[in-house]
């Protein structure tokens, strides 16, 4: 009986492997092996078909999801290199893993399709016979679509729990394969995924295209003239002379995410600074690192203007303008001074993770300097660089606080520079450890180190204040008297967050005061040194470490007060919070020093915001000037608590105006916290009887969760007073399905295509398509 059973459980085995097999090889019987296919065509022999007829549909269809790196299954089909390279299982966001992982960036990581297969990406394109049949029936990017036109999607409701739209949902990334069965599990699951199927005329383009074998072409190439600045910049950059060298990696560091463009001719070519094994003149050879300030691992670097022919995305685009002046300033700040580098330093991590000893060389002013004249670029680069998406990484910081500068001339005198000399071993950086990080021993190291500079840095603090220095306004800087970027404002939206300059909404329940050592620190923290592929203890100890440098900055602002409220005002911010080790290493870094400035209530720290703002008004930017919102909308500025709790973060407007010209405004909540210094426990430390509303004119965020359409100025009253109803989530989603576009909207695409031509309008150079991953389900 036993030795039958035995059989029968081999023969079972048996089929079941003849099925798996079969299963695994049935495209490969139907239409042979899979072998990545050339698809670049130039513009002229077929490229101009999919430039002007397949990539509209695509950017304003696909990439609205499918653009970076939070991508589902990392599909980014903002690029031909994006849609080749298809799909992988493997998460880049995860707060979990033990060891880091490699990198998967397009251009960096692998440069051919099959380099992409050996790391485990899978194919949307059908890669096997190339036949009109086969390319439709082969690929799973045609069944995803096919998928979608076959499927009912239901019109102007809330869709049901089959549809899950949470950030960190499993994701399944079917190959062909596996698409069949997939289909058949999740019949709802057809692409766009949760949002009205393409029309008619869109999908047959795209049947069209794929039909045909999927052929792709670049964007064009720049203009002579644009290409004439290339070689001026890059010139620039690779002078020879430690001095030229030093100074350009400087540079590269900063401006490594920028999208740069040049002013004079306009903002439609975009490049990005790379670092390249070979000189101008020659093809780009990327170096590629997980960091900017790696080991190349080669004698020279060369720096190269990369020209950017992805998709722009709003989420991750920093544009930067270049021009003559832009050029000489950099030769005043790097060139002219008369320093001199007898040595080019290497790029050991211990040293390349600190700037103040890589850089050391170069004077304090003019690295801080060149940071403040593109301040918000660089902040920017904290919220759209690899750090843009998750809680663990943004619960650091308040939803909404106020940023401003120390002024270079006090911050780089002879005494400070000496503080940062002495001291650099002191503001060493989690990345000189790599991507793999024990966090607890590391924590330790580094808690020290910053208990230490703040000694240093508070005493020499109380010396000079107490011995004739002011400590007062005069210490901000005022933006040379013309550079908008001495005041910012940053929003966070749980788990990504905006920059802009200038003092926008109401006065915040906190702000910061960066000096140069703080800037620097955070960029290299945040930016230049996190790798989002990094283990748990790396990005454990970037939060971790970004605790020490919020409190720097809050406390830096906090000096300005009186005395008798500096730490009374401290308290109320961390109200409810266990002393943390970042508060107990902070405490003492309240300055006894007084404040001369001449506080007249018993509110200075509102005193003190108007008068930051008075200071700033000169350089002051206004284009998020929440009182400049129509009335009809801006009593949402004062909207009760009740309705208050029932909005997402952030919220997208598209109104018409007495004219009847539509025009875009955003809709923020604030969450309040009692405190931030809690790790895990945010919902814990929520002040929900103090969360508010900023509306705000023109489109902040990156993220809609929500979109009105208010098409004249009765429509505007009537949802404004709807909206100050509100209470729960009934009424809330019985206001939506009156004002709401909501995903089921039959015409959403319609209005997604009128929101990003009313940003295009608005926001000029700075446009990119938003990103429709956060769109709420209500």
């Amino acid at each position: 009986m036993l030795q039958k059973r035995q059989v029968w459980l081999v023969a079972v085995l048996i089929v079941l492997s003849g099925c798996a097999v079969l299963g695994v090889s049935h495209y490969d019987d139907l239409f042979g092996p899979e072998q990545p296919r050339q698809r670049l065509v130039e513009y002229r022999q077929g490229g101009a078909h999919y430039i002007q007829q397949v990539k509209p549909i695509l950017d304003n269809r696909c990439v609205v999801c499918h653009g970076c790196y939070d991508a589902p299954c990392q599909l980014k089909l903002s690029s031909p290199q994006g849609i080749d390279r298809g799909l992988s299982k493997a998460l880049v966001y995860d707060g979990t893993r033990i060891l880091a992982q490699p990198p998967t960036r397009l251009l960096f990581d692998a440069t051919t399709t099959s380099q992409w297969r050996d790391k485990g990406f899978t194919p949307v394109l059908n890669e096997r016979v190339q036949t009109g049949y086969a390319n439709l029936q082969g690929s799973v990017m045609y069944h995803s679509l096919l998928l979608k036109q076959r499927t009912p999607f239901p019109q102007q409701t809330v869709l049901n729990d089959a549809f899950d739209f949470s950030l960190d949902r499993q994701q399944t990334c079917p190959t062909m394969d596996e698409y069949e069965q997939y289909a058949q599990n999740n019949p709802h699951a057809g692409m766009p995924y949760g949002l009205p199927a393409l029309t008619n005329q869109e999908y047959g383009k795209l049947h069209t295209w794929l039909e045909q074998g999927a052929q792709m072409s670049e964007v064009a190439v720049p203009s002579k003239a644009v290409a004439q600045q290339v070689t001026k910049w890059e010139q620039f950059l690779n002078q020879s002379g430690n001095k030229h060298q030093l100074a350009a990696r400087y540079i590269y560091e900063h401006w490594y995410l920028a999208n740069i463009y040049f002013s004079e001719h306009g903002g439609t070519d975009f490049f990005k600074l790379v670092r390249s094994k070979t000189p101008p003149g020659e093809p780009i050879e990327l170096i590629a690192t997980v960091r900017p300030f790696d080991d190349p691992k080669v004698d020279r670097v060369y720096y190269r203007l990369l020209h950017e022919r992805s998709t722009i995305l709003s989420k991750t685009h920093l544009p930067l303008a270049l021009d003559d002046k832009k050029l000489a300033r950099l030769y005043t700040q790097f060139i002219g001074p008369n320093y001199s580098v007898s040595e080019l330093p290497s790029y050991a991590p211990k040293l390349a993770a600190n700037p103040f000893k890589t850089f050391a060389d170069i004077p304090v002013k003019s690295r801080y300097q060149f940071m403040l004249d593109e301040a918000e670029l660089i902040v920017k680069g904290f919220i759209k660089g690899p750090v843009c998406r998750g809680q663990i990484a943004l619960n650091v910081i308040n939803d909404h606080f106020w940023v401003a500068f120390v002024d270079p001339e006090k911050n780089a005198s002879p005494a400070v520079e000496a503080l940062l000399m002495q001291h650099d071993d002191d503001l060493l950086l989690p990345a000189a450890e790599q991507s793999n990080v024990l966090p607890l021993s590391s924590w330790a190291k580094y808690a020290k180190h910053q208990s230490d500079y703040l000694e240093a840095k508070t005493q020499l603090s109380e010396q000079i204040f107490n011995q004739g220095g002011k400590l007062d306004l005069a210490l901000i800087w005022q933006g040379d008297g013309h550079n908008p970027n001495a005041a910012l404002t940053i929003f966070r939206h749980f788990n990504s967050a905006t920059v802009v300059k200038g003092f926008v909404g109401q006065q915040p329940k906190t702000a910061w005061v960066l000096d140069y050592a703080l800037f620097e620190r955070i960029h290299y923290l945040l930016v230049a040194g996190f790798d989002v592929y990094g283990n748990i203890g790396h990005q454990l100890i970037t939060r971790l470490y970004m605790d020490f440098l919020r409190l720097e900055g809050e406390q830096n602002f906090l000096n300005l007060l009186p005395r008798s409220h500096r730490q009374q005002i401290k308290q109320h911010w961390y109200r409810k919070s266990h002393l943390s080790l970042s508060e107990f290493i902070n405490r003492k870094s309240l300055l006894g020093a007084p404040s001369h400035i001449n506080y007249q209530s018993d509110d200075p720290q509102r005193e003190l915001y108007d008068k930051l703002a008075e200071y700033l008004a000169p350089v002051m930017h206004r284009e998020y000037d929440h009182l400049a919102v129509p009335s009809t909308l801006r009593v949402l500025n004062d909207l009760p608590n009740a309705a208050v709790a029932t909005l997402p973060q952030v919220s997208f407007v598209l109104a018409n105006d007495e004219q009847g010209e539509l025009k875009g405004y955003t809709l923020l909540r604030h969450n309040a916290h009692f405190n931030i210094s809690s790790l895990l426990n945010e919902e814990g430390q929520r002040a929900y009887a103090e969360d508010y509303v900023t509306v705000l004119p023109g489109f902040v965020g990156d993220y809609p969760e929500a979109i009105w359409y208010l098409p004249n100025e009765a429509h505007a009253d009537a949802f404004a007073s709807g909206l100050r109803q509100v209470s729960d989530e009934a009424s809330y989603q019985a206001l939506k399905a009156q004002f709401g576009i909501r995903r089921t909207h039959p015409q959403f695409w319609q209005y997604s295509d009128l929101l990003h031509q009313t940003a295009k309008q608005t926001r000029g150079v700075e446009f990119g398509l938003f990103d429709y991953n956060r769109l709420e389900n209500r």
